[in-house]
């Protein structure tokens, strides 16, 4: 695979052109996270697909590991993730990744729609690679769970950050946290803003890059994902996924609050 993965610095995201680039010369291993049929119509040449479903069913490393291998990944083959949702289920897809410990992962900066709208090639014929070995180094710095959040989210330098539409956001939330729904992280063409325009709206919303930061969202972590990569790509560096999210910690009967002044809606971050 790409030896020039050791020689340049891994990129939150990728433009289709210097993909491009990287499949002709086959140093690159890319992974569609479509619905199995939405693949198989059409995708970007020599990618994978991975469905973010299949992954959901059972995330656990080992399992993983397993998909990963049987994907033609070791531990140095760079990893381009796409999805044609606005980035969020490749987000998960890639953090996933990330946290089994492979480093050399990065976001299609556009969905595979745009993808096809300025016309980039496509292919529909599936390919498969011959398995590799890669080894389980978690990275449990990027994690957090209900009980670590729990825990945390009243010290003064953790800022908890809640990714769902403003609504859902006002009608219940996680105590203290802040919100910064998904869409307003992307622009028209790209599935993140450029980063001076993210740290503008993170540094508007009080996001300080000396804190520890906790997104969450529904769910899955998916919109929460895509939040972690955008922070990630305006080098906040410590930022953890709350993965279960939500919907974890309503199920587990953590405290829940309400946004007072619901009416009330604060247009500084945008």
């Amino acid at each position: 695979m790409r030896s020039l993965s050791k020689q340049r610095s891994v990129k939150t995201t990728i433009d289709a052109d210097t993909l491009r680039s990287e499949l002709r010369d086959n140093s690159v291993r890319v992974i569609d996270v479509r619905r199995k049929e939405d693949y198989q119509k059409d995708h970007i040449p020599k990618s994978v697909n991975l469905p973010l479903a299949e992954l959901l069913a059972d995330d656990s490393p080992e399992r993983v590991l397993k998909m990963a291998q049987s994907m033609g990944i070791d531990d140095e083959t760079p990893v381009v993730v796409y999805d044609d949702t606005f980035g969020a289920l490749a987000s998960r897809v890639a953090w996933t990744l990330e946290y089994l410990g492979h480093s050399d992962v990065s976001l299609l900066d556009m969905t595979y729609s745009n993808w096809k709208s300025i016309g980039l090639e496509t292919d529909s014929n599936e390919v498969s690679f011959g398995t590799k070995q890669h080894s389980i180094k978690l990275r449990p710095e990027i994690l957090a769970t209900a009980d670590y959040l729990e825990r945390k989210k009243d010290e003064k330098n953790v800022i908890v950050l809640d990714n769902r539409e403003r609504l859902n956001y006002l009608e219940q939330h996680i105590p203290g946290a802040i919100n910064i729904p998904y869409r307003t992280l992307a622009s028209d063409e790209k599935i993140l803003r450029p980063r001076n325009e993210l740290k503008r709206i993170l540094q508007n919303r009080g996001v300080s890059e000396d804190s520890e930061i906790i997104t969450y969202c529904g769910s899955v972590g998916t919109l929460s994902g895509l939040a972690y990569y955008a922070l990630k790509s305006t080098d906040y560096p410590n930022v953890r996924l709350y993965v279960r999210s939500f919907k974890e910690w309503k199920g587990l009967n953590k405290p829940i609050v309400k946004q007072e002044n619901a009416n009330y809606w604060d247009l500084s971050a945008e």
